[in-house]
């Protein structure tokens, strides 16, 4: 009797430590089959976003955060730092510690634009990791609400009557708005003026006072003024309708074939950042964004959620680069 409690003692000892012996692997097997855990990074995380509170880049910077908070299970701290057109903070944003606390959401203008037409202290190929492309979205071209004309064509119609009388405020030089005023000038064949203001809320609102004729504006601070009749939607700059207002054609639609002119955002973390935490950041936001309510919060704002590889937002930031590149030269776009 003894003895056969013996044996049975040393069998489950044994298959105790076969057991164990296998953990490692079973972990890592799910790890390899389910991609990189999604724990908390070691450190507070910051999220650095470029432009001030308020603004589309801030709200979408804190609509992240919070997804990826709760994912996390601790608060991720938003961090704007702000000025020369989104450049502050991404230099800012190069200088942290590469240990995967920080990273930052840059757009358009600083990653792309900002280095064509201007002296920048950083660059994105040398100081970045690309991990995501997390949201793309169109502007709205408008008008003053009294303006004649009933649409984009009719538009350009009376630009082309009156050349250089007619004119377009933007938010400053080598914005996605004033970008996009010199490619309509082009596939138009008219003569605008380009009206550079130290933000879009000081050309919209020049827009309703009639002091300019055109404005290219996000959705969500030009809804409010389109649902009054204040504002005249045009078109919207996507290859898409927008969902934010639906009703409003693309350029192609409206008459202008050709004419697409999208603003973006991705996250880049400064470029020693252990490829680990990239893995697992990367993996973090394809969750946050993957979720319904992110999606309704982003289609209210007028964009739509993305994620993609790292590989593949270097190469779409690239392509951006040299799209604009050419439109910058052609137009002698310079940020003073």
């Amino acid at each position: 009797m003894a003895a056969s409690l013996l044996v049975a003692r040393a069998s489950l000892v044994v298959s105790l430590a076969a057991i164990a012996a296998l953990l490692p692997q079973l972990s890592s097997a799910q790890t390899a089959s389910t991609g990189p855990a999604l724990t908390a990074p070691a450190k507070q995380v910051r999220l650095i976003t470029t432009y001030p509170p308020g603004g589309a880049s801030d709200i979408m910077a804190r609509i992240i955060g919070q997804k990826l908070g709760e994912i996390w299970g601790q608060t991720v701290i938003v961090e704007n730092k702000v000025g020369a057109n989104g450049s502050i903070g991404i230099e800012y944003a190069a200088r942290q510690p590469a240990d995967g606390s920080s990273f930052v959401i840059g757009n358009m203008g600083p990653v792309s634009i900002n280095p064509l037409i201007s002296k920048v202290p950083y660059d994105m190929a040398r100081d970045f990791q690309p991990v995501a492309l997390v949201a793309i979205g169109p502007t709205v071209l408008v008008t003053n609400g009294n303006s004649p004309a009933k649409n984009l064509m009719d538009f350009v119609r009376m630009a082309r009557e009156k050349p250089g009388t007619m004119n377009f405020g933007t938010a400053g030089p080598g914005t996605l708005g004033h970008l996009g005023g010199e490619m309509m000038k082009r596939l138009a064949n008219i003569d605008i003026v380009h009206v550079p203001y130290k933000g879009g809320v000081l050309a919209i609102q020049d827009l309703l006072g009639g002091s300019v004729q055109l404005v290219f504006a996000d959705p969500q601070p030009i809804l409010q003024h389109i649902k009054v009749g204040k504002a005249k939607p045009l078109a919207v700059t996507g290859a898409k309708r927008s969902p934010a207002v639906p009703d409003v054609p693309t350029f192609a639609e409206a008459g202008l074939p050709g004419f697409v002119a999208e603003n973006w955002w991705g996250v880049w973390v400064p470029a020693a950042t252990p490829r680990a935490a990239v893995e697992r950041l990367h993996a973090s936001l394809a969750k946050a964004l993957s979720g319904a309510d992110i999606r309704e919060k982003f289609e209210g704002m007028g964009i739509e959620p993305r994620t993609t590889s790292p590989d593949s937002l270097r190469d779409f930031t690239r392509s951006e680069s040299e799209k604009w590149g050419k439109l910058v030269r052609e137009a002698n776009i310079r940020a003073d």
